[in-house]
């Protein structure tokens, strides 16, 4: 069965993306959220297999849903995304309970990666 992604971006540009770089490589995009309050709400409804969230949106930040994700679930996977610069955001975020992240502008190849390394 293929493995359910919930796609978390405040840019439907960088959502489409992910979603044809994941789609085309065998994943099911079970839903999207534009923030992190729709995020955590969509994560609890979804149960996806893998959320790959943006650090920084509006009105919840990635790294806060990435906290009340895993408060809701321990094993929730989670990767990363962050524009460059965003070092010590990643690092909050890693320790906050993301496996792993990837850079923007997106490599598909290290996209893919990222993925397959923490499902």
């Amino acid at each position: 069965m293929a493995k359910g992604v919930l796609i978390v971006d405040d840019a439907a540009f960088m959502r489409m993306m992910i979603k044809d770089i994941l789609g085309k490589n065998g994943f099911q995009i079970v839903g999207e959220a534009e923030n992190g309050i729709k995020a955590v709400e969509k994560y609890i409804e979804l149960k996806p297999d893998l959320v790959i969230m943006d650090i920084t949106m509006p009105e919840m930040d990635g790294i806060e849903a990435v906290r009340r994700i895993m408060a809701a679930d321990a094993g929730a996977t989670i990767v990363m995304c962050s524009a460059m610069g965003q070092q010590a955001m990643v690092i909050e975020a890693i320790q906050a309970g993301a496996k792993d992240f990837i850079v923007k502008p997106f490599q598909p190849e290290r996209v893919l990666e990222a993925v397959n390394k923490v499902i």
